[in-house]
Parts: C-alpha cells; sequence; structure tokens
C-alpha cells in the first residue's frame, strides 16, 4: 500500500511559516539544495526544474496534495501547475473552482481522499502543506521527513493544526549540511 509522507521544511521550533504566511526566513542556498533536487527532485516546482537542473524520474512520489494556502503561493506569481510532473490536489472548502486543468480541486473529506489514493498503485503520496491539513491527515501519516532549518520564529504556523494524539516516531535516516539545516527522516510507528 502507498504512504502519506509529509515532506515540509520547518524551523528548529517547529513552524513552517510565520502567522501571515510567508516562509522567507528558509535559506534559499546551500548544499542541502542539490541534495534535496537529486533524492526528492519531484519536491521542485515545474518552473524551478530547469533553472536547477532538476530532470529524470519521480523517486518517491507520483501525487501531491496540498492546502489553499500552500497553492496560493504560487498561484500568487501566476504558477496555477506548480507540480506538472506530479498529479495534484488541492484541498480547500473555500476555492469555488480549480485554477487550472491540471490541478484536482478537493473540497470533501481529505481522510478519505487519503484512503483511496493508498489503496491505488504507483508511488508515494506527498503531503506538501499547511498545517491545517496535516492536522486533519495526522493520523493517516505514515512518514514524515523534515528539513530542519537554523531558525527559530517563537511563533508561527506550526507543522500540525488542531491535532492531537501521540504517535511514536522510528528516526529511519538523518543528513545534516554545512550551512546546519538537517533532513530528518521519521516512519510512524503503529
Amino acid at each position: 500500500m502507498r504512504k502519506l509522507t509529509y515532506f515540509i521544511a520547518c524551523t528548529a521550533d517547529g513552524f513552517i511559516a510565520r502567522e501571515n504566511g510567508s516562509f522567507d526566513f528558509f535559506p534559499m542556498t546551500g548544499d542541502h539544495l542539490p541534495h534535496i533536487a537529486a533524492e526528492y527532485p519531484e519536491t521542485i516546482p515545474g518552473h524551478l526544474r530547469d533553472l536547477l537542473g532538476v530532470r529524470g524520474d519521480n523517486k518517491h512520489f507520483d501525487t501531491v496534495l496540498m492546502g489553499r494556502n500552500t497553492y496560493e503561493v504560487g498561484a500568487a506569481i501566476g504558477v496555477t501547475n506548480p507540480y506538472p510532473h506530479l498529479r495534484q490536489y488541492v484541498i480547500s472548502r473555500t476555492l469555488a473552482g480549480s485554477p487550472d486543468p491540471a490541478v484536482r480541486l478537493m473540497s470533501e473529506d481529505p481522510v478519505e481522499l487519503v484512503r483511496e489514493l493508498k489503496r491505488e498503485g504507483g508511488l508515494d503520496i506527498w503531503l506538501c502543506g499547511g498545517a491545517r491539513l496535516a492536522g486533519a491527515l495526522y493520523e493517516e501519516i505514515d512518514e514524515l521527513i523534515l528539513k530542519v532549518n537554523p531558525v527559530m520564529l517563537g511563533a508561527g504556523k506550526p507543522l500540525f493544526e488542531q491535532a492531537s494524539g501521540v504517535r511514536g516516531l522510528e528516526l529511519t535516516g538523518h543528513e545534516t549540511f554545512s550551512g546546519g539545516v538537517a533532513i530528518h527522516r521519521y516512519r510512524v510507528a503503529t
């Protein structure tokens, strides 16, 4: 069965964005970026792939899930089809329609959608963000990959909104980079 992987950048104190949704504090340079482009090429948005020299097939994911706020980061600069190399779902109860034919808008229960996607064949499912969607899918997440950045915000959007309950994690791998970024991979213990 396919896994749902929450693969997300966060601060050392567990925030994925400022309270206003901005993430301008994350380093946009560093030796962690070539690693991500090589190991997780499908997580690089389509409009940046040529610029970063990203080529080749998807390694881990063939489907991406995003909340409305995450999707609107790209849409605000005219990128309505951010991951053309993936099957894309935007989960929103407030958008009236999909702004791009390649992006499927879902207003129903995201838990049922994930359960259906897990039963399909193919690569795994990438939960790209945001905090509210991650909270709604908390019990469905099988793997957590955190790109921990060497910065603290003190306040902002947490990894999960409105999630509760202890879920044990098993560290399955980690890399550290000279700029201070660390990537931690966890399997959710059942």
